[in-house]
């Protein structure tokens, strides 16, 4: 079986906790916090917890941000990697009525891949999966970024038609480090 895209389920949900209780989390920002925050509302409710993960209207909760305040939800959603049990999630935000982003968020898409799968082209199948439903939205482009350091997430982006923009700043409730930022067009000419 090749690699899938898969709506979150309830069904599907056992592989996502597997994932989180060996030490993967779908956050390279949140890391393990992001990992035991999820555990805790899937054992709260799982059917709120699928229900969260695919909000394209961005009616969710306000984002809490490390200094304390708050930012708030944009519409998107996630989908789990499949190839014939889980093996990572990807997930695409958005502004309603344009292609930019608000400054406080770092790229229209993110993703991770299990430890256990990497090194298989999986995140290369997800996002060149994902770009359809980006165009299909309206979005004339997406961004994202990588650290500098990076390499084999600047390959997954170049591999589906990106390009460098450059290097940025993050904002400080990412550490206020450099990144890369990257862009892939989605209307064609």
């Amino acid at each position: 079986m090749g690699v899938e895209l898969r709506q979150a389920s309830l069904a599907l949900l056992p592989g996502f906790v597997d994932a989180l209780n060996r030490g993967w989390s779908p956050d390279n920002v949140g890391g393990e916090i992001t990992a035991r925050r999820m555990l805790k509302a899937i054992e709260s409710d799982a059917a709120a917890f699928i229900a969260s993960l695919d909000d394209p209207e961005g009616k969710g909760h306000p984002i809490a941000r490390p200094d304390g305040s708050t930012v708030p939800h944009l519409p998107g959603f996630n989908r789990w990697i499949w190839d014939g049990e889980f093996c990572g999630s990807i997930g695409l935000r958005w502004q309603l009525g344009t292609s930019e982003l608000p400054p406080w968020v770092l790229g229209h898409i993110g993703y991770a891949v299990v430890p256990w799968k990497r090194d298989r082209g999986y995140a290369t199948s997800a996002l060149r999966l994902l770009l359809p439903e980006a165009r299909g939205i309206g979005l004339d482009y997406v961004e994202l970024t990588t650290d500098p350091d990076n390499i084999p997430s600047q390959r997954v982006i170049l591999s589906n038609g990106g390009y460098e923009l450059g290097v940025f700043l993050k904002d400080a409730s990412y550490g206020g480090t450099e990144g890369l930022r990257f862009r892939i067009d989605l209307v064609r000419p």
